[in-house]
């Protein structure tokens, strides 16, 4: 064996690249143009965490920098002098790569169909919003020169609920504007919703009631003006404050009416307090200018309400299956107790846990309401007297039973044709329903009315067990 002579020795330098180098090499360490590319993946390691939890859209100032950086890195990468040697080669074409790969993933979460769907139904409440509230503030009306509707309340809802629907197929960019977005439209819609009940309340007294009554209904007023500010804040119609701003301000506020001795009479107690409690209600969504960017707010899989969810809806499913099986045994104590538990349920300010719940509670009414309707059925003894008319919507009944058995068992999709079959089948149900006379019979027009509802119902559950959602 020769060990005269022996290889060159390739020392290896700290980076993702292996060092180019050798005694008899022109370069003592490593090669200058691995020795750029290392730069390069530093760059890569710290701006690749910030793309993949960008949540915006392309018109964005952040999605604009991390485009400009990026570029910026690819035409640093282009720079780079491989001398022909393929192994540099190689490795300019590795770190190219990498900053494609996060170009194209950052384009496309900012373009993905659900972002843009996302944006549309929060643009949506923006214009509800500025028509009904914000826009009457700013062109210096009283605020209770108007009433906030509960049109307007309900609108704002079913946003929120289309908002709850859209599919993020556990893209985290999507989740987190999904939940972004819906913290913000549930927080102006329980706004909403306490402007409509302050509405109702004997509000303000009189000032000659007492002397802190003219300070308690000025700041009833600021009050007022500060939940327009709060909408225009969390749906992004105002850009000249902060909600850090409004919170001080609110404080204040606080702390003046503390200071107000109104000991000697419990009418201005109890006012101040009902002008404390709307401030406090304020107060409590102004924090939610960070909400969302801590990944774990919308990881739900280990969130502890979720499980909880998910063990009740466990449980449901065992009982829905022996229910299927053989029949009604005493599972309706069982149901009640599984509804008690979800109206325990702590969802916090989590739209998507809300959802959840609300999803659980209908499968348990669902299960619930085919029990009641076997055991009736079950029950059921018509006199010699019973009308004709009477005796069809029971027929329906029978027919509806057998039709809510078969979607309790159903697991598919919408397109498949028994999905179709089943809606068609519910339909004819409603029809025969719409064509029974109840001829001035009220137990008729009663059980009719209560068959049509149950016959919704069953369409509904059908429509939200293959509408595919997700957390």
């Amino acid at each position: 064996m020769d060990h005269g002579s022996q290889q060159p020795h390739t020392q290896q330098m700290p980076g993702p690249f292996a060092g180019y180098a050798g005694p008899q090499g022109p370069y003592p360490g490593q090669h200058p143009a691995l020795s750029r590319l290392d730069e390069v993946q530093r760059e890569i390691a710290t701006l690749g965490p910030q793309v993949c939890s960008y949540s915006g859209l392309q018109s964005d100032r952040e999605y604009k920098r991390l485009e400009r950086e990026l570029t910026r890195l690819l035409l640093e990468v282009d720079k780079v002098e491989t001398e022909g040697r393929p192994e540099l080669q190689q490795a300019r074409k590795r770190a190219a790569g990498e900053v494609e790969g996060l170009l194209r993933y950052l384009e496309g979460n900012a373009t993905h169909p659900s972002r843009l769907a996302i944006e549309e139904l929060t643009q949506e409440v923006q214009n509800l919003l500025n028509e009904g509230v914000v826009g009457p503030f700013r062109q210096g009306q009283a605020q209770d020169a108007f009433e906030i509707s509960e049109e307007l309340v309900e609108a704002v809802q079913d946003v929120a609920m289309r908002l709850a629907q859209v599919k993020t197929g556990g893209s985290v960019p999507l989740r987190k504007a999904r939940y972004k977005a819906l913290t913000r439209v549930c927080a102006v819609q329980e706004l909403l919703e306490g402007r409509v009940r302050t509405q109702t309340l004997a509000l303000p007294l009189s000032d000659d009631t007492h002397e802190a009554v003219q300070r308690i209904n000025q700041v009833m007023a600021q009050v007022s003006g500060a939940r327009c500010q709060e909408v225009a804040l969390l749906m992004g119609l105002s850009g000249r404050d902060s909600c850090a701003h409004l919170a001080r301000v609110l404080t204040e506020l606080l702390v003046e009416l503390d200071a107000l001795d109104v000991s000697s009479d419990a009418a201005v107690r109890n006012y101040r307090k009902q002008v404390v409690e709307e401030i406090n209600g304020l107060l409590k969504h102004l924090d939610l200018e960070g909400e969302g960017e801590d990944t774990r707010r919308y990881d739900l899989a280990q969130n502890d309400s979720i499980r909880e969810i998910e063990a009740i809806r466990g449980r449901v499913s065992v009982l829905r299956e022996e229910v299927l099986r053989h029949g009604a045994a005493g599972q309706g104590a069982e149901l009640q107790g599984l509804l008690t538990r979800l109206d325990q349920v702590d969802t916090g300010k989590n739209p998507c846990i809300r959802e959840a719940r609300r999803r659980a509670v209908l499968e348990v009414q669902a299960l619930t309401t085919f029990l009641d309707l076997w055991e009736a059925l079950g029950r059921r003894n018509p006199g010699a007297d019973e009308p004709p008319s009477h005796a069809s919507v029971w027929h329906v009944l029978a027919s509806l039973c057998n039709l809510q058995a078969q979607v309790l068992g159903f697991d598919g999709k919408r397109a498949d044709k028994s999905y179709m079959v089943l809606e068609e089948l519910l339909t004819k149900q409603l029809l025969a329903l719409d064509a029974v006379d109840p001829q001035g019979d009220q137990g008729t027009k009663t059980a009719r009315k209560q068959a049509v509802k149950h016959a919704q119902n069953i369409l509904s559950y059908l429509d939200m067990m293959t509408d595919e959602w997700e957390y």
